[in-house]
């Protein structure tokens, strides 16, 4: 017998599965030797409460075994001799449009301007031994893009349930763990995410597709509007490749070189709304005391606690952003002069510290001029700002909580994840005003809904600049082409159709449909 309940249990009884066989043998009846099996298909904490709650969805197996396939698999056959299409980049969008053309007997060729995951680690230790970012290997360049070594949360609000649930799956069967798919907010873990990511890389050279690491593309090759291929620069040896075939460009939300390129080349692009603002960085204890509702925090049996905030503040948005319990304030840069911060997990969530981006709705219209490029320069521009307070090194500028709320100077920082270090700075000071007078007033609406969490324990890092693309490439709404070029697919987040891993992955899978109707009907 297969029994599938939902269940509202204290969190020592959702910590195993024994725990929760218990529970369900005595709420039902059941003789406990007869319960074979549980497996939990949905999970999540209800905090809103003192009393806090696991809400989970389970499959209860009575005197039967469950079937071993705990997610879907995808078969991935020979595509050696198939068409090729050509994927610029190989972060999520270009992993799942690779993996999506196999399955449809496609042959992707990758181009991939950064390294491989585990050589990258090399170069972003680097970053804080020597206060230099290589701009074509960091937290955002090299196989698996940003979100390879940002915590690896695949959480969307995305409403395409189907194609989510198949990006998970995919996940699963390259390595990383099933409880993905139950979990609400589910996350891999910086640590785990860059085996998986290679795993998934070595599915597309088996099948007989190719991966090109340190190759950044360079042109489009046009024929009468119509993308067929394009060239590339070896960076090893500075020699230049052409690759032929329709193009899936995915090459991320930091890539400022291909954006120029779109632009001088007159090939339609257009700003996107931004938001901007900092890592705000407290002790994890805290937030569990906060969120818990207990002076003792998350005790044994809960993990590091998240938060969401949001509110308007002067006709803007003002919300917290990829909340990293537990967690690590990184150097996000892509190149000399910037300073930029990112948060990211281990899948222990297990630090001292946890930190969320903390930002401000910027809309085009709140940038003078009307070029499309607008917006990366206001990215630039305060990330230069940033690099200058920063001592001209990889120190980011940061300052107290409550200083930064009453605009007072300090003059000491607490302990910090951030290795390669703070600087006192005034950030409400010569922050832009349309950014530090909204976040000062969300800080305060915030702390009304969480007692104790505007306090000087906590510190704000500046600046979290990429949280998502400056620019949409514009496509058509129906092929996903771009809508003057045949054979060209922008893709992903780098194309502004895109925000995280998972978004990615769907927006890749569709890009990848696309281009095998096209090659169809050509």
């Amino acid at each position: 017998m297969i029994k599938e309940l939902q269940v509202r249990v204290l969190p020592h009884q959702a910590a195993s599965m024994q725990a929760i066989a218990r529970y369900v043998a005595d709420e039902q009846g059941i003789d406990q030797r007869t319960v074979t099996h549980v497996r939990v298909l949905r999970r999540s904490i209800d905090a809103r409460q003192r009393t806090i709650y696991v809400n989970l969805t389970i499959r209860v197996y009575v005197n039967e075994m469950p079937a071993d396939d705990i997610y879907a698999k995808t078969e991935y056959g020979d595509v050696s001799e198939g068409k090729v299409v050509v994927v610029v980049g190989e972060g999520p969008a270009g992993l799942f449009a690779s993996l999506r053309l196999i399955e449809l007997g496609l042959r992707p060729i990758v181009v991939e301007r950064g390294k491989d995951v585990h050589e990258r680690k090399r170069d972003l230790a680097a970053i804080t031994r020597n206060q230099k970012v290589d701009p074509e290997s960091n937290y955002s360049f090299g196989e698996g893009g940003a979100g390879a070594f940002s915590d690896g949360k695949l959480y969307t609000r995305s409403k395409k349930r189907g194609n989510v649930e198949k990006i998970l799956n995919v996940f699963c069967q390259h390595g990383a763990s099933p409880d993905i798919l139950a979990d609400a907010h589910p996350h891999i873990g910086t640590d785990k995410l860059p085996r998986v990511i290679e795993n998934m890389r070595n599915t597309i050279l088996r099948c007989g597709g190719e991966v090109h690491f340190q190759t950044r593309m360079t042109r489009l090759l046009v024929q009468a509007d119509k993308v067929v291929g394009i060239e590339a620069e070896c960076m090893a040896d500075g020699q230049t490749k052409t690759f032929r075939g329709p193009v899936i460009l995915a090459t991320g939300h930091s890539a400022r070189d291909v954006y120029r390129y779109l632009h001088t080349a007159k090939i339609e692009i257009e700003p996107k709304g931004l938001a901007i603002g900092v890592r705000l960085e407290h002790p994890s204890h805290l937030i569990d005391q906060i969120q818990y509702h207990n002076r003792e925090g998350r005790g044994k049996y809960l993990p590091a606690a998240e938060y969401s905030f949001t509110t308007q503040v002067d006709g803007r948005g003002v919300y917290s952003f990829c909340m990293c319990p537990g967690g690590f304030v990184i150097p996000a840069a892509t190149g000399p002069r910037q300073i930029v911060v990112n948060g990211m997990s281990p899948s222990n969530r297990g630090t001292k510290w946890s930190n969320s981006g903390m930002v401000v709705e910027v809309r085009p219209e709140d940038v003078e001029g009307d070029d499309a490029l607008r917006m990366l320069d206001l990215q630039e521009r305060l990330e230069g700002d940033c690099w200058e307070q920063g001592k001209r090194r990889q120190t980011a500028p940061a300052q107290r909580m409550e200083d930064f709320v009453k605009g007072k100077l300090g003059y000491d920082l607490p302990d910090s994840s951030y290795a390669p270090g703070l600087v006192p700075s005034p950030l409400h000071f010569w922050l832009p005003k349309m950014l530090s007078s909204r976040l000062r007033k969300g800080f305060e609406t915030f702390c009304r809904h969480s007692r104790g969490f505007l306090t000087n324990e906590a510190v704000l890092i500046a600046i979290e600049t990429r949280t998502s693309a400056p620019v949409r490439i514009v496509r058509d709404k129906e092929s996903l082409q771009h809508v003057r070029l045949e054979g060209l697919f922008p893709c992903g987040e780098g194309a502004g159709y895109a925000g995280g891993i998972v978004s990615a992955g769907v927006d890749g899978e569709r890009c990848a449909e696309m281009c095998a109707a096209y090659i169809q009907n050509s």
